[in-house]
This record gives structure tokens, sequence and C-alpha cells, in this order.
């Protein structure tokens, strides 16, 4: 009961990761009907802007709370201008062409991205050599939150079975209690999260803005006709699912300590399995999805084996398209022809 516990509490810490990517891909499948393939890579490039304004503010700001919020600021700031930039310059000119198109355009995003990123750009600079790009290499992201237990229950043992209880042995009451762990940077990762997914439910359900994305989802050309200013609302679409995944970036950088330039895609296509999950274009549902495939994730580490992680996430994806399509909270959607 006590392993089953510490594994939810991973679980859940690892779903909100994965709720705030899912969160973007949502988004924008939502306004555009677009699968945003270099979604997870702007997480991956907000986990290194993160890393470099904490190298930049030097010492004294790893482990204060001013310094982590400039750390996120900058990181968010910089990830919403490169959202904006995808898609004023590559998606925007497509909105016309074919979906193919920009979902080729996508790929290609994603794979500049990536591989860009492996380059290895350190120009002399006043007489320094500035890292402009930082090459294939991992790094270890700074401790912006010092990692610390912050929480640790005990919880009864289970009772041994008798032939496994040697009689000459001495007892020793620590065993009769498991530790349950709660980690500091855990509470903060759910914290941050259900405060973000919180504020993006009230703006989408409760703004001006928030009409007018759902009007340009339902659709585009009705809403120009109506005086909603389209390209706007998908812009800053785009701002905030990449603002989010800036969020999460740092986030799976503080949990993991290392990052390097291909961590976006395998986490990318794990939190778009979870939009499917939960049924893509659905807020809720993306992070129905997100905590219920970390879930999954974790209990088969514990119960089978780590080496299985990645096989039952997209088998859980096959099971979930086979038996409700449409996703758990999607509904079914009738096309024209």
């Amino acid at each position: 009961m006590a392993g089953l516990l510490q594994h939810l509490i991973n679980g859940l810490a690892e779903g909100t990761i994965y709720a705030l990517v899912a969160l973007g891909y949502t988004m924008v499948y939502g306004v555009l009907k677009l699968i945003n393939f270099a979604h997870g890579d702007v997480m991956m490039v907000g986990a290194y802007v993160g890393y470099a304004a904490a190298f930049v503010l030097g010492d004294g700001a790893l482990g204060s709370l001013w310094g982590a919020v400039l750390v996120f600021l900058v990181s968010i700031l910089f990830c919403g201008l490169l959202g904006w930039l995808v898609e004023r310059f590559a998606y925007r000119p497509l909105r016309e062409k074919p979906r193919l198109t920009a979902l080729i355009t996508a790929i290609g995003i994603s794979f500049t991205l990536s591989y860009g990123f492996q380059l290895k750009v350190q120009p002399e600079i006043a007489g320094k050599k500035v890292t402009l790009l930082p090459g294939a290499d991992p790094r270890t992201f700074p401790e912006i939150i010092t990692p610390a237990e912050w929480v640790t229950l005990h919880v009864p043992a289970p009772a041994p079975a008798p032939d496994e209880v040697d009689p000459a042995a001495p007892h020793d009451a620590a065993d009769d209690f498991v530790e349950i762990i709660i980690w500091n940077w855990q509470v903060i990762s759910f914290v941050i999260a259900l405060a973000l997914m919180g504020g993006l439910q009230v703006l989408v359900f409760r703004t001006k803005f928030g009409r007018a994305m759902r009007a340009v989802s339902h659709d585009h050309r009705v809403a120009a006709l109506l005086g909603i200013p389209v390209d706007r609302v998908i812009a800053l679409t785009f701002m905030l699912g990449s603002a989010l995944a800036a969020c999460a970036g740092i986030l799976y950088a503080i949990k993991d300590t290392l990052i390097q330039p291909m961590l976006g895609v395998q986490l990318g296509l794990k939190a778009f399995v979870a939009a499917v999950i939960g049924g893509i274009g659905n807020v809720q549902g993306a992070v129905l999805g997100a905590v219920a495939l970390a879930l999954c994730e974790e209990l088969v580490v514990g119960y089978a084996s780590s080496s299985w992680r990645d096989a039952v996430a997209f088998g859980f994806l096959i099971v979930v398209l086979l038996l409700r399509p449409q996703g758990l909270l999607g509904r079914v959607q009738a096309e024209k022809v």
C-alpha cells in the first residue's frame, strides 16, 4: 500500500508536466485543427533558456525565490515570442493550404529546433567565448530550487510472511514502517501547474478572449465575418501554449536535472498522446489524459519494468483509440464532405 501511494504521488507530479505541454497541443488544434509537432521542442528551448538565465543571474540567485521567478519569466517571454514567430512566419502563410502541408512544416520546425540546438556555436566577443548554441552534450540544470524532502510520511509496513521471519534476528522498530517521501519540487510543480491550468480555464471560459478563441475554433471564417481578429487570436493562442511549454520545460529540468536537445521529442510525443487520450481540442481532457498516462507509466515502472514505460504509454493510446476514438472527454463530430 505504501509503495502504491508513493507511485501515485510520483505519477501526479509527472502528470502535471505532461499536462502543461498537452494543453498547448490541444489549444492549437482547437483553433487551427493542426497538430503542432514542434511544440515539444519549444519546451526544450524553454529549458535551455532557463539554463541560460540561471547562468547569467549567477550563484547568488540560485535557490532563492526571486531567482526562480526570474528564470521562469525569462523562459516564458522567450518561448512566447518563439511561438508567435512560428505562427506568423511558418503556419499563417499555409493556413489555406492542405493540412498535410502544415503538418510537414511542423515536423520540419521540430527537426530544425532539436538538431539545431545540437550545434555548438561559441564566438569570441570582447575577448570572451560566448555560447550561443550549447551542442549535443547534456547539461546539468542549475538548482534554482534546492531539492529537499517536504513531507515524510511513515506508513505501517505490511507484515512479513511467517516463513520470512528469523526468530533469532533482533527486531528493528524501523522495519515496522515504510517512508513515503514528497519532495518540495513535486509540491512546487503541482502548485504551479494547478495555478496555470486554473488560470487557463478562467481565460478560455470566462473572458472575452476565451469567447473569441472558442468562436475561432468553431469556424474561423465566420468568426472573421463577425469582426473577431482571427489572426490575433491564433497568434495569442500559440504564445500562450508556448509559455505553458516553457514552464513545463523548466519543471522537467528541475526534476531530471539534465537537459539535452532531444528531450522535447520524447516528452512532446508523450504529451501529444496525453492530449489524444483525453480528447484533443478539449482542455479538461488534456489534463485528464496527462495524469492518466503518467500514473499508468509510474505503476508500470513500480510493478513491472522501467523498460516497458514507453511501450505501455503508446499501447495505452492504441487501446483508447480502439475503444473510444474521440478520447475520454472528446465528442464525436460530423464533418461535411
